[in-house]
């Protein structure tokens, strides 16, 4: 059975400027590998700590909360109270949730950073944003760009995560 080349391989996704296809690259490609990653996932695997390194599913959780903080600095928005206690969560152990959950989770909010992406026009990308309560000065550009990268990052902790569990 042939492969399909990464999403990078697959051409420009629709409606995203060149500035953000490489964001939009690697949302899609985490998406892809998280997916194909978690396929048959045993419950007891997902919050497992090999090693007491982060498990599965805070790798997941974290990438879905972490997106969507990036995504609403981009905007140029404080975060809600709804996502400062999201944040807390995101560190719990939490056996009672599922893969899918998880899951479900995160492939929405890829979904609503594509759809920022595909609204952001070229001269919004140098606007400054401020990060966090500290304010740590960053661009547009720059949150857009490590939310990709970061999304990315994590899906890669899993296949090594995945790996170490054997």
């Amino acid at each position: 059975m042939a492969s399909i080349p990464e999403v990078w391989l697959r051409g420009s996704i629709p409606d995203i400027i060149p500035d953000l296809q490489p964001v939009a690259h690697a949302l899609l490609q985490a998406r892809e590998d998280v997916e194909r990653l978690t396929e048959g996932l045993a419950p007891d695997a997902l919050w497992t700590e090999p090693g007491k390194a982060a498990s599965i599913g805070f790798h997941v959780r974290h990438m879905a909360g972490a997106l969507d903080r990036l995504m609403t600095y981009a905007r140029g928005e404080a975060l809600s109270d709804a996502q400062r206690e999201a944040l807390d969560v995101e560190k719990l152990r939490t056996p009672d949730v599922r893969v899918e959950m998880l899951l479900t989770t995160l492939y929405a909010t890829i979904d609503r950073a594509l759809s920022q992406l595909r609204s952001t026009v070229p001269e919004e990308l140098e606007h400054g944003r401020a990060v966090g309560r500290a304010g740590h000065p960053s661009t547009v550009r720059g949150l857009l760009h490590h939310a990709g990268e970061h999304t990315a990052r994590h899906a890669g902790q899993i296949s090594t995560t995945m790996r170490v569990l054997g």
